[in-house]
């Protein structure tokens, strides 16, 4: 028994000193060793392109604050999280960072003092990032970014919830290893779509479901999860794939080219979530690698099971009984002047109601939100557009809302399912009216 004892006492010894080793070591950098040296200009601009393809200043920067100093408050189910300064300042950023420091965190989620970061930074699509992407985007936030002396506010998220070690184990289990690879059977525009999408991109991060354990359900086309749609901070990500009610198979390539560059086409305008990614994002993308980005969703197959009959339009009139639905008087009061009793939208300028994702999804969110709280400011190089969804929560009561959108998801043949106060009430209680101020965070 006293031997059985001892060895049992050793394999525990063994096995949590590994498991210590396993979770407190960092991971390998390419840069290791690489000492500091002058970051040539051309590197530094190609580094802020890399930075707007990354969308970094969205989460490490408010309307408030200097560039990148951090602050923005992030909810999730354990409790609040805040951005972190990542401006070059030594005491309160990442100014004392090496080359591989700065590797390890954006790619491995792991600080110079070993601590492992929320995957609330996408570096579980940051890892397919390039080494050169990298080292450009190191020089451009060491040497493009004003030092801020900003400290950094405390996660509020309570013990033991906050412990970091178990990231690890998360990290080996659900994050790939390894840059992107090339697909050699696709075209270099596909590969250098794939690449954005997945990596600098991570548009999984809004735009796929989630399993429980809070990781995207697929990284890459080779999961028909991919970019299929998902629910994030009370907005419904559409499917990016090709199916023909919730996703882009009737927009074109140059109808998503379009959406990324001017943040409008003749099937929708930017708004939610993805407004804040229009306007300090894709945007300042080159033609050329938005096209990428376009020919790359275009071949994402659909899932009809999933995404159900296809929309076909239906006219609304008196004859097919629609004038006599709840909220049909609201919306001619409220919506129709700009949306048409017809729902088909004015031009791109304001977008339909008929044949939209928001009006065929079973999830309701995106609309009950935007109704709820209008829509921020879509800002095209620096003029900001002269339209935007107006917030009716204090024109409207719950049930109105709910009417309303409810007739709104069944006209025109639209399918998407009723809304109820209930929903309404949900959103109304825990989201604030979207900012009529245009709003494009700087990054210099």
């Amino acid at each position: 028994m006293k031997k059985f004892l001892l060895t049992l006492i050793a394999i525990i010894v063994i096995a949590g000193g590994g498991l210590f080793w396993f979770v407190t070591h960092k991971p390998g950098s390419p840069f290791d060793g690489e000492t500091a040296s002058a970051a040539p200009a051309d590197l530094v601009h190609r580094g802020e392109m890399v930075a707007r393809q990354a969308d970094c200043v969205a989460c490490h920067s408010t309307p408030d604050s200097k560039p990148f100093s951090g602050g923005l408050e992030m909810g999730t189910p354990l409790g609040s999280i805040f951005a972190t300064n990542i401006s070059p300042d030594k005491q309160t950023g990442i100014g004392n960072y090496t080359l591989a420091d700065f590797d390890r965190a954006v790619r491995h989620g792991v600080t110079p003092d070993g601590k492992r970061l929320y995957p609330a930074m996408p570096y579980p699509s940051y890892v397919k990032m390039t080494d050169d992407d990298i080292r450009a985007l190191y020089a451009f936030m060491m040497n493009g970014v004003q030092p801020q002396n900003v400290p950094n506010k405390p996660s509020g998220i309570e013990w033991p919830m906050n412990m970091r070690w178990p990231l690890a184990l998360w990290n080996a289990v659900f994050v790939p290893s390894g840059t992107y690879a090339a697909k050699p059977q696709q075209d270099e525009q596909w590969n250098r779509g794939a690449y954005l999408v997945q990596a600098a991109g991570h548009c999984g991060a809004c735009h796929t479901p989630r399993s429980v354990t809070m990781n995207e359900k697929a990284l890459d086309e080779g999961g028909t999860d991919f970019l299929a749609g998902a629910l994030l901070d009370g907005w419904y990500a559409p499917s990016l794939r090709q199916d023909h009610n919730t996703g882009l198979a009737r927009w074109s390539e140059d109808d998503i080219f379009a959406f990324l560059k001017n943040g409008r086409n003749k099937h929708a305008v930017v708004f939610g979530s993805m407004a804040e990614a229009y306007n300090n994002s894709t945007q300042f993308m080159t033609d050329d690698d938005l096209k990428a980005i376009s020919h790359y969703l275009k071949s994402l197959p659909g899932d009809p099971a999933r995404d159900g009959q296809p929309w076909a339009y239906v006219a609304a009139t008196s004859a097919t009984g629609n004038a006599g639905k709840p909220g049909a008087q609201t919306y001619a009061a409220k919506c129709g002047f700009c949306h048409g009793t017809d729902g088909r939208g004015k031009n791109e300028w304001i977008p339909p109601l008929a044949g939209a994702a928001s009006s065929l999804i079973s999830h309701s969110e995106s609309q009950v939100n935007v109704t709820l709280n209008g829509s921020a400011r879509v800002v095209t190089a620096d003029i900001p557009d002269a339209y935007r969804m107006p917030s009716f929560r204090e024109q409207l009561s719950d049930r109105q809302i709910a009417d309303v959108i409810s007739y709104v998801r069944s006209s025109w043949g639209n399918h998407g399912g009723p809304v109820t106060p209930e929903d309404v009430k949900a959103l109304r209680e825990h989201t604030d009216p979207a900012s009529s101020n245009p709003i494009v965070l700087q990054m210099r």
